[in-house]
């Protein structure tokens, strides 16, 4: 397979080939993904499943605001789970890669809560007084998808917001999104409805708040029309 744009090219800096570990995802990555089925696991010793600690957007209405991190430590069913861990494994690593290895894990954690919290925020206020329960987290993971989105393609640099590349695929995956919560199905929800409210506003969020933080990290929004070559990140 030829590669004319030199996509698999060997990272700015490096000190020539050499072979990559087969599994080399940052340890925060993977400790966020082991967490979800770890955390189901005893969700289900639970007498009510974790029901008082999902979100409600009435919750929003009398002040009981701790819903909006604990739901996103609950989940429907084991599929849902581990369809939330792979998502957050496969888009989470480029995102704590761009953090680096001092700071970063802390950093993004506090990214990734902070996605769902915003998810559940937006959710909550689109159905708002609603006392249908929302659990998972499927916005925080929607939100390393959107950081993800900008830094596909980039070299280990921010995309601009407005790059083609961005755009295009922020509206395959809202379309995606709208769609199967429109259908009302999707892998693990067996027959609940599907906050796809919340998978947006956690989107947007990891889209958004992505490029002050490459910046804040020396790695920000490469200009319009700017190729991510090596030369770029010297």
């Amino acid at each position: 397979m030829s590669d004319p744009d030199g996509r698999f090219a060997a990272p700015p800096n490096s000190e020539g080939p050499r072979s990559e570990r087969l599994f080399n995802a940052p340890v925060a990555v993977v400790l966020i993904a082991l967490s979800m089925p770890v955390l189901f696991f005893f969700q289900r010793q639970l007498p009510d499943m974790g029901a008082a600690m999902a979100f409600a957007p009435i919750d929003l209405q009398n002040g009981r605001w701790g819903g909006l991190f604990t739901a996103m430590l609950l989940h429907g069913s084991w599929t849902h789970a581990l369809m939330n861990a792979i998502g957050a494994l496969a888009f989470g690593a480029p995102v704590a890669r761009l953090f680096g290895d001092r700071i970063g894990p802390t950093v993004f954690l506090l990214f990734y809560i902070g996605c769902g919290v915003v998810a559940g925020l937006g959710y909550g206020l689109v159905h708002w007084g609603s006392t249908e329960a929302m659990v998972g987290a499927s916005g925080a993971v929607f939100g390393l998808i959107g950081a993800a989105t900008r830094l596909m393609g980039g070299r280990g640099r921010v995309l601009n917001l407005f790059d083609r590349r961005v755009i295009g695929a922020s509206i395959a995956w809202m379309a995606v999104n709208a769609v199967t919560g429109l259908i009302g199905y999707a892998p693990g929800a067996e027959g609940a409805r599907i906050a796809w409210e919340a998978h947006a506003f956690g989107f947007i969020a990891g889209l958004l708040v992505i490029g002050p933080l490459g910046r804040a990290f020396g790695k920000g929004p490469l200009p319009m029309g700017t190729s991510a070559r090596p030369e770029s990140d010297v």
